[in-house]
């Protein structure tokens, strides 16, 4: 597919915004780390927010973030989309050798589902890597099917295999097949809270009592104390490292 790579382009919030808005569930829009800090990729980090457009069609965005990391992947945090967005950051800010690329958000357009858009976001992606002579990819991944099964831990689902013996989540299966591989479950990825009445708003759901609710297209149960007006979704995510070595 001839594509074309849009970067560094004025009007680029609003169209990935115009992906985005339309591809994730209304409660992912809520996280207060991503309210607070989204326009800075943006502002510090142009070049390594994306879109992929077909005839003038955006099929495609990716967003990432360098940052520095020094120790072994393996001790990479349970804290994990919420806290690389922070770290780029702040490394950013206090002069730190950026030494690793962090995918923060890979949306394929709904017409373009299924068409293989995500293996091309990751091939640009980690052209970015080699560009800025980074040698490691990280994403802390949401797999894609996992909100099918909400009372399975993440550490039990990651292990799922079909029967050809490759992952049984489609998107954690793109990244295999790209090279990537599992470093660990980060349980407390992202960390969304909302009151009551917040979360009704975002689901369509009622909450009359307290207790944990299978939400759809939450990962993981969604537990509400009714008594102090709060929901709680803490979302779980997959640490994934793909090396650049082999784009070199």
């Amino acid at each position: 597919m001839n594509y074309k790579v849009l970067r560094n382009i004025e009007d680029h919030i609003e169209l990935q915004n115009s992906v985005a808005l339309d591809m994730w569930p209304q409660f992912m829009l809520e996280d207060p780390i991503a309210d607070e800090h989204w326009w800075e990729l943006f502002e510090y980090f142009p070049e390594c927010q994306f879109s992929l457009s077909f005839n003038d069609e955006i099929i495609g965005i990716g967003n990432s973030i360098p940052f520095h990391w020094d120790r072994p992947f393996e001790e990479l945090p349970e804290k994990g989309w919420d806290w690389v967005f922070e770290k780029g950051l702040s490394d950013y800010k206090e002069g730190k050798k950026l030494n690793v690329l962090n995918g923060l958000q890979i949306v394929v357009s709904r017409n373009w589902l299924r068409k293989g858009v995500s293996t091309m976001i990751l091939q640009e992606m980690a052209n970015i890597a080699v560009e800025k002579k980074l040698p490691f990819v990280t994403i802390p991944v949401r797999p894609s099917s996992k909100s099918n099964y909400p009372l399975i831990s993440i550490d039990n689902y990651i292990t799922w295999k079909r029967g050809d013996g490759l992952l049984f989540d489609p998107w954690l299966r793109v990244h295999e097949r790209f090279g990537g591989k599992i470093i660990k479950p980060c349980h407390e990825a992202m960390y969304i809270p909302g009151t009551v009445s917040e979360w009704e708003s975002w689901t369509g759901m009622k909450f009359p009592e307290s207790g944990k609710y299978i939400i759809p297209e939450a990962l993981n149960p969604v537990e509400f104390d009714v008594e102090k007006d709060i929901g709680i979704y803490i979302e779980p995510n997959v640490w994934i490292l793909h090396e650049m070595k082999k784009f070199v």
